[in-house]
């Protein structure tokens, strides 16, 4: 099943997908009222979500409010995150790799997973304009990423219990201004940057897929592909990340955590293939779409 978050004539609704995916029903035709997706994430128990998946069976013509796809403009899922999302970095070998050889550093596997945080006041929506800043870069940089959303405030997670606190995934572009890294030593303000983290176009639930997803993962640029991985090839698992993260911090439902990115990222070329004003990035997961961004000024 897959819900979204989406706009008619700057009227707001949440929705979920009809099966071939060409029209959407409000969740108010399940008499639903959620004021947001946060809301549902945290308020929405197994027979809610039951009718959700029922509702999203039926004909077009049988569900009040029901829109085609094609009518509405779809926004981010989750517009403002309670808390900063919680991302891993280099959780791919590949790009673990690439990230060596740009920084002229010597390759190390990363033993234990690395965690960072990415400042986010509003997520930039599907079809959103991604700030050049060019007051501060002109190493602009792309990297599709898998987010895992968080069901229910997770303490002590046990392996076996992992995929119980998960309510589903989307996807993330964790854009990136490279030489702001480099210059800061960290990632944080360079990762950080308004309009930075554009964020759908939808959030597949979790039952859709097997646990762990195994899923492809691309992102294009103007048409190109650059990123073609598998979620399967995790240096640090979903499993492992909710477990450890867990030992010693509750993670509140709505939790973001975005799970890194594979090789094929910008820097990651001989020489640099950095995004210029105009460039059109799509980040690609199989079975939760496309989420696409073009560069501004």
């Amino acid at each position: 099943m897959k819900l979204l978050a989406y706009e008619v004539d700057k009227r707001s609704f949440l929705g979920v997908l009809n099966e071939d995916e060409t029209w959407v029903y409000p969740v108010s035709a399940a008499g639903m009222e959620y004021r947001s997706m946060k809301d549902l994430i945290r308020e929405a128990g197994p027979s809610e979500m039951e009718m959700l998946d029922y509702i999203s069976k039926k004909a077009p013509g049988d569900v009040m409010g029901a829109a085609p796809v094609d009518e509405i403009r779809v926004v981010s899922p989750i517009a403002e995150p309670d808390q900063d999302i919680i991302c891993l970095g280099i959780n791919y070998m590949d790009h673990a790799e690439e990230s060596a050889r740009f920084e002229k550093r010597a390759f190390e596997k990363p033993e234990k997973a690395i965690y960072f945080s990415k400042r986010v006041n509003r997520t930039n929506d599907p079809d959103g304009i991604i700030p050049a800043h060019k007051n501060l870069t002109n190493q602009l940089d792309y990297e599709a990423e898998l987010a895992v959303i968080i069901k229910k405030d997770a303490k002590d997670v046990k392996p076996g219990e992992v995929k119980d606190y998960i309510f589903g995934y989307t996807i993330m572009n964790d854009v990136s201004a490279r030489e702001v890294q480099t210059e800061h030593k960290q990632w944080y303000f360079g990762k950080s940057l308004d309009g930075f983290t554009p964020l759908g176009p939808c959030i597949m639930t979790a039952d859709t897929t097997a646990f762990p997803p195994v899923l492809k993962i691309q992102s294009k640029v103007n048409g190109e592909l650059r990123q073609n991985s598998n979620t399967g090839l995790f240096i640090h698992g979903i499993k492992e990340v909710i477990c450890e993260l867990t030992q010693g911090m509750t993670l509140k439902a709505g939790t973001i955590i975005a799970t890194g990115t594979p090789a094929g990222v910008g820097m990651g070329f001989v020489p640099p293939k950095f995004l210029e004003t105009g460039d059109v990035v799509e980040c690609i997961i199989e079975g939760i779409g496309t989420l696409r961004n073009t560069v501004g000024e």
